[in-house]
């Protein structure tokens, strides 16, 4: 794993390689083994460099074609790397490396664009062609990797792993874009190809662009995924190839020359990495996991119970000690506002892995192909809710139920008939929102709520469920998270956490085919009633015990109702109540409301206030 910078000079007249330095060393925790620098008349390139495969000064970064008219700034890794190597060499290129990198340089000259959809893995980088004086930005498929970029016209562009790299360039302008401010704080992060500043943005997952010196940029999608469920195939014979797919996912994940382990969480996902693992391991994996002294949130017990059935060598760390520390740490990480609490957990396990390996083999991904997540059962039945019953009588049912909205019982039935009565995409961003638009938009201050007047941050989802319009709605579902909330949440998250301890981490459900193949099957296979993700858990039946496979999905949770009442109190009350510059954003009076309430125990806000504590934390940190 690596980070990468760089620039056409137009954005940097005056640039010098100690700029280019500078981008580079702001990352170094992305790569901290060796960094190098690229500067000509046009463009300056940086790179980190985090060893994994070919350790050999040779294996440095930026690297040049043999006749160096190309030259690449690569982060990630290729998977099917050696096979596309096979094929080239076949055809007479001879490497002067063992890396992943002179492959994908390879490919392109081939290839140009479409090696894009030669390549298997994870992946942000820049190449440059200094002939034709074109510069070439890919990301992978499903986002695992960061692109950002700076732009203000014409090929006044700059581009980075992450936005603090951009920031070094002089006269950046660092302007708040205040409908991110309602993105953020609807999704718990700013979705692409957003960010909170304007002129700078995210390449999206499954994009490339293309910018010739002198020209504009031309950004392109490469892959998608469709849900046909066009399948042919039995049930149980998908549950075989399915086992097989992820075994060849994984076996060539654990291509490494530095040590490699797993996360391990208990929950089915990881649980069935660590055994397709062991499978092919001539060691026992190194295997680690979180845990909570609130048992509510503690899943240490299920992890323990994988590691002794694999035997594997396994480490556990309780999140106590220093939370302050560690939330105070995660906004100079993330450089821009993001509420995933699941960051701090997330943190400890990635620094508790270094400890022993350089790459740690993860379940992420397995929820958004196979329908995981609980939210998609309750959407299922609002749905034929929304089906079978008239308009008319939800909206009756709804307004008698105001009366009694102060019990369980009166919350659920307005909230059921209240998205029963949206339609399908937009009660979708309203699961997936924290709190109601209404309520979110009473956070506002004055001046942003006019801003943000004509703004909807529901279109970000509702872009992606139109595309599947005609399709059930599990695949809708589906589709949509695969295009938001994972590459916007998920991946953010663990890129950021684990680069933060200069760990890289591989995910085999997040194989291209692995996502295909599911989009294939249908939606009964993935999620039926309330049983969900049931052909992985039929599959891997054969591998894990009874106890793993049927208990109730966990989530990677922490106790935010008790944190914003004991162990962040006063720390929050700080930084969020008596931190005067954000008044600016938001409406003090409604935030202090929000924390009564909470102290109060007259509603559980820790979820919203941990939006607001993020918002507050990061305007401190990079705008103060």
């Amino acid at each position: 794993m690596c980070g990468i910078a760089g620039f056409f000079r137009n954005v940097a007249p005056d640039a010098e390689g100690t700029l280019l330095r500078r981008m580079g060393e702001v990352i170094i925790h992305r790569g901290p083994d060796a960094g190098g620098e690229y500067l000509d008349d046009h463009v300056g390139l940086a790179h980190r460099r985090l060893s994994i495969i070919d350790l050999s000064p040779q294996g440095n970064q930026p690297m040049f074609s043999d006749d160096e008219q190309l030259v690449i700034v690569f982060n990630g890794e290729i998977y099917n790397f050696l096979t596309l190597r096979a094929e080239l060499e076949h055809d007479g290129v001879v490497f002067r490396t063992k890396t992943d990198t002179e492959v994908i340089l390879a490919l392109y000259r081939k290839h140009g664009t479409e090696c894009l959809k030669r390549l298997n893995g994870m992946f942000a980088f820049a190449i440059w062609d200094k002939v034709d004086r074109t510069l070439f930005l890919a990301r992978d498929r499903i986002g695992k990797k960061p692109l950002y970029y700076y732009h203000v016209g014409g090929d006044r562009l700059a581009f980075a792993s992450e936005i603090k790299s951009i920031l070094q360039l002089p006269g950046i302008s660092q302007e708040i874009e205040p409908t991110a401010i309602l993105d953020y704080l609807s999704y718990h992060y700013i979705p692409d190809p957003k960010t909170i500043y304007r002129n700078l943005f995210k390449l999206p997952p499954a994009h490339y662009m293309v910018l010739a010196a002198g020209g504009e940029p031309h950004v392109a999608e490469y892959w998608d995924v469709g849900f046909s469920a066009s399948s042919r195939r039995s049930i149980s014979e998908a549950e075989d190839e399915l086992i097989g797919l992820l075994q060849d996912a994984t076996s060539s994940r654990m291509l490494a020359d530095v040590p490699l382990g797993a996360f391990l969480s208990g929950g089915v996902d990881s649980s069935a990495i660590v055994a397709l693992m062991a499978r092919v391991s001539e060691k026992p994996v190194r295997t680690c996991t979180i845990g909570f002294q609130d048992k509510r949130h503690d899943e240490s017990l299920y992890a323990r119970e994988i590691a002794t059935l694999f035997n594997t060598n396994h480490q556990e760390y309780f999140v106590t000690e220093n939370l302050i520390d560690t939330v105070s740490m995660l906004p100079k990480f993330f450089d821009e506002p993001f509420a995933d609490s699941s960051a701090v957990p997330t943190y400890h396990v990635s620094r508790l892995a270094r400890k022993a390996v350089t790459v740690a083999i993860a379940g992420d991904g397995g929820d958004e192909s196979f329908g995981g997540y609980g939210k998609y059962a309750v959407e299922l039945k609002e749905n034929l809710v929304r089906q079978l019953v008239p308009r008319s009588i939800l909206s009756l049912i709804h307004s008698g139920v105001e009366g009694i909205s102060h019990n369980t019982l009166g919350r659920k039935a307005r909230s059921l008939t209240s998205s029963a009565m949206m339609e399908p995409g937009r009660a979708f961003f309203r699961t997936n929102s924290c709190k109601g638009q209404s309520e979110i938009n009473d956070l506002l201050s004055e001046s942003i709520r006019r801003s943000c007047s004509s703004y909807d941050p529901a279109l970000h989802t509702l872009r992606y469920w139109e595309k599947m319009k005609g399709a059930d709605h599990v695949s809708c579902m589906l589709y949509t998270d695969l295009k938001t909330y994972l590459p916007g949440d998920i991946l953010v998250k663990v890129d950021r956490m684990s680069m933060a301890n200069s760990l890289e981490v591989r995910a085999p459900f997040l194989d291209y085919r692995i996502i295909e193949f599911a989009a294939s099957l249908p939606s009964n296979w993935k999620i039926k009633g309330g049983d969900k993700k049931i052909i992985l858990r039929n599959a891997f039946s054969r591998l894990l015990p009874a106890s793993i496979l049927n208990r109730a999905k966990h989530g990677f949770t922490v106790p935010l109702e008790s944190w914003f009442r004991l162990e962040l109190k006063m720390f929050a009350e700080e930084s969020l109540l008596n931190y005067q510059p954000i008044r600016q954003f938001l409406d003090i009076s409604s935030v202090r409301r929000l924390w009564q309430e909470h102290q109060e125990r007259k509603s559980d806000n820790g979820e919203m206030l941990w939006n607001l504590l993020m918002f507050s934390l990061w305007h401190k940190e990079w705008m103060s």
